[in-house]
């Protein structure tokens, strides 16, 4: 059981971002991957979701054996697929307790109803394990957050709809180092066999408190080199300047 990307080329506004990719994830593992700016990392994370302003042109992205390209982004969703946005979008006029609520609601079988006090029971005690104060639950969805609140949301989010593929696009971005922590403490709280993490990143900083099985670099629109952790320790000490200088040939 895997969520597989193979030979997947992927534009928008008819530039090619990625330009056949290939990656395997299974279930229970965490993998990284880092690369410059314009690498195709958000791209990346943007079509697995099945943004409408990327349009796959060849190749395909299978989750447990389903092909994604036939599934709009609810189905998605609803088949166990969570993007974390690096730049969540604020929900006016949705509280954060009614959206989860909803979203939880739509993946029970039709006619099944949500035990609100268990609901409530559940959301408190993750919110507490992240360090969200329990009057956010009356707040418009990151309506007035700050950064580091709506990345924490945004684990929050992941960890009430218990998903079997988990992307995070650049979720540490603008974090300090104790939401960092945070934020970590619910993404490891949340490691499973029956779960896969595809965790992207342009620092190593935050692969210091999520420790992954596998590390990637992507450059222009490829995956160019896999490795172990050591090899985020590797691309923090020399950079990002070494692609250009074909040292970063694929292992």
């Amino acid at each position: 059981m895997s969520l597989i990307i193979k030979n997947l080329h992927a534009e928008t506004d008819g530039t090619e971002i990625l330009k056949g990719l290939d990656l395997e994830i299974p279930r229970g593992e965490v993998h990284a991957i880092m690369g410059p700016n314009g690498s195709g990392k958000s791209t990346l994370a943007k079509v697995i979701a099945g943004h409408e302003d990327y349009t796959v042109t060849e190749g395909s992205v299978t989750m447990d054996g389903v092909d994604l390209s036939g599934l709009e982004v609810d189905e998605r969703a609803r088949a166990g697929l969570f993007l974390a946005f690096q730049y969540p979008a604020e929900v006016p006029g949705v509280s954060m307790a009614n959206f989860l609520r909803a979203a939880r609601q739509a993946r029970l079988p039709e006619g099944e109803e949500i035990d609100a006090v268990a609901y409530y029971k559940e959301l408190y005690e993750k919110m507490d394990l992240l360090g969200i104060d329990r009057k956010f639950t009356s707040r418009s969805v990151n309506e007035g957050f700050s950064g580091g609140e709506k990345k924490r949301n945004e684990v929050l989010q992941m960890m009430m709809l218990e998903p079997v593929y988990c992307v995070m696009d650049e979720t540490d971005s603008g974090l300090d180092i104790d939401a960092l922590k945070v934020v970590a403490e619910g993404v490891n709280a949340m490691r499973s066999p029956e779960r896969g993490f595809l965790v992207i990143t342009h620092y190593q900083r935050l692969l210091n408190y999520i420790e992954p099985d596998h590390v990637h670099v992507l450059a222009g629109g490829r995956i160019v080199r896999s490795g172990g952790k050591e090899l985020a320790h590797e691309l923090e000490a020399k950079g990002y300047d070494f692609l250009k200088e074909g040292e970063l040939a694929p292992a």
